[in-house]
C-alpha cells in the first residue's frame, strides 16, 4: 500500500445515538445473534447512525431485511425523536407488507417508546431487542453503517442537510440496494438476490415504486 501510495480510511470517532429509557420495558431478544433468515420478511434489523454536516448533524434510521441485506426502510431527520424510527418502519411496511416479521433493534428509547410498540402491535410486527451496549447483538446493521461510513460519509464533506440527504438517498437507492455485491449473497446485490430467489417479493417492491412515481 505504501508503494502504491494507498492509505486506509481512518474511522471517525464514535457518536452514541442510543439513549436507553430506564423506565421502559424492553422486548425480549428473539434473535440471539442468529441473523440467518431463510426467506424475505422473516427478520428485519433496525438502527440509527449519526451523519455530520457543516451546519450540524442529521440522523439516519434504517430497516434491513436480514435475508437479502436490502435497505427496505429508511428516514433522515435532524432529531432523535421516535418519529425517526417510526418513519423508517412505516416505509418498510409499505414496501413489503409482511404477514408477520421480527423487528430487531437495540434498547434505544425510540424503540421502547409506547408509540413504536403500538405501531408494531397494529401491524403484527414482533419487536426484539439486543442487550445494552453490545454491537454484536445487531451486527448486520452495524455492518451496513460501517459500509456507509467508509464508502460515503468519510469521503464527503456535506455542506448542508439537503446535500447529505441527497447523497445518502443516492447511496442507498442508487448504489447499495441495486448494485453493491455481497459475498454472503453469492456476490449479488440485494436487489438482484431478491430477483433471483424471490420474484414475488421483488414484484411487490416494483409495483409500489411505480405507484410512488
Amino acid at each position: 500500500m505504501r508503494d502504491a501510495q494507498i492509505q486506509g480510511i481512518t474511522r471517525r470517532k464514535a457518536i452514541f445515538t442510543t439513549r436507553r429509557d430506564s423506565t421502559a420495558r424492553p422486548a425480549p431478544d428473539l434473535v440471539d445473534r442468529n441473523f440467518g433468515a431463510t426467506g424475505p420478511d422473516h427478520l428485519w434489523l433496525s438502527d440509527i447512525t449519526y451523519v455530520p454536516t457543516a451546519v450540524g448533524p442529521i440522523y439516519l434510521a434504517v430497516v434491513l431485511d436480514a435475508w437479502s441485506r436490502k435497505v427496505i426502510g429508511w428516514c433522515i431527520e435532524n432529531h432523535l425523536r421516535t418519529e425517526l424510527v417510526l418513519s423508517a418502519l412505516n416505509m418498510a411496511l409499505e414496501q413489503r407488507r409482511p404477514n408477520t416479521v421480527i423487528h430487531h433493534s437495540d434498547q434505544g428509547c425510540q424503540y421502547t417508546s409506547i408509540a413504536f410498540g403500538k405501531r408494531c402491535l397494529e401491524e403484527g410486527v414482533r419487536p426484539s431487542m439486543g442487550s445494552v451496549g453490545d454491537c454484536y447483538d445487531n451486527a448486520m446493521c452495524e455492518s451496513f453503517f460501517a459500509t456507509l461510513e467508509c464508502e460515503l460519509i468519510d469521503q464527503v464533506n456535506f455542506d448542508s442537510h439537503a446535500t447529505a440527504r441527497r447523497e445518502i438517498f443516492s447511496f442507498i437507492e442508487g448504489w447499495y440496494n441495486p448494485h453493491r455485491r455481497h459475498s454472503s449473497l453469492g456476490y449479488l446485490s440485494p436487489v438482484n438476490f431478491e430477483r433471483r430467489y424471490s420474484p414475488v417479493c421483488h414484484t411487490v417492491s416494483d409495483n409500489l415504486s411505480t405507484k410512488a412515481g
